[in-house]
Formats: C-alpha cells, structure tokens, sequence
C-alpha cells in the first residue's frame, strides 16, 4: 500500500524526493550530507592575473597544502581535533577529524611561477598571475 497517493504524475517530484531522502542505501550513507564539507569557491578572472577566493573558516593556514601537478592546481585541507573529559565516573573522548579536496585546471595563459597564497579571516585567497603575451614574429624567407 502507498502512502503517497498518484494523481496523474503531479506529485512526481514529491515521491522522488521523499526516496531519495528515505531510501536506505542513501540516507544511512554519507553521500547525503557531503555537500556541506566541501567549501565554497570563487573564481575571479581579472585583466593582469586569476583569483581564487575558497571559504574555509575555523582553519588555520597549516592545515592547507597547496601545489601544483600536471597543470592541475590542488588544495587539500585537514584538521584534527581531540577533546578529553574525565569525571569521577568516567571519561570521555571525542574527535573530529575534517578534510577536503579541490583541484582546478589552469588555463594555457595562467603562470605556475607566479602564485601567492593568502588565508585570512576564513578566506583563503590565492591569486595566479597571468603570462604576458609575446609578439608574434614575423620573418620573411626568401625563395631560391
């Protein structure tokens, strides 16, 4: 028997987020809720260099890394954290532990050379410099 009455498909889109939301597999698995812990992105195109602005706050900068692999910028981010309560009765321990990954590919006119790295107030900001263009040559080849 259905809980959800039909009425000529209308509440489609109510009985697929109620699975969604219910189904087994899904709700009991971390895949629900992952959204959270990667964190927002901004990607500022600017005329001399590229800037990257990502929201991480509660961090500090040494739990970043940064580098850069095969044109491919990656920022990767851990922290830990351990907390111990002890009564008379009992103790208790707690930890949390937090990661992400984020990886960018660099545009052909972006400098690898040419990165600075900065976190403040939650923000970590990361500007890239863009390679200068060079002037085309031109060289005339004479015909024997």
């Amino acid at each position: 028997m259905s809980l959800i009455k039909r009425n000529n498909g209308s509440d489609s889109s109510v009985r697929t987020l109620l699975t969604d939301f219910f189904d087994a597999d899904r709700f009991f698995s971390n895949t629900l809720f992952n959204d959270d812990l990667i964190p927002a992105v901004n990607i500022i195109d600017n005329q001399k260099d590229f800037q990257i602005e990502l929201a991480a706050p509660g961090m500090k900068k040494d739990d970043f890394k940064v580098n850069i692999e095969n044109g491919l910028l990656n920022i990767t981010a851990e922290t830990k954290k351990e907390t111990e309560e002890k009564d008379k009765n009992y103790t208790r321990r707690e930890f949390k532990y937090e990661s992400f990954a984020r990886s960018f590919t660099l545009p052909e006119n972006a400098s690898e050379e040419k990165i600075d790295a900065k976190y403040d107030n939650g923000v970590l900001k990361l500007t890239i410099a863009k390679k200068v263009p060079t002037a085309i040559k031109k060289k005339e080849i004479a015909i024997a």
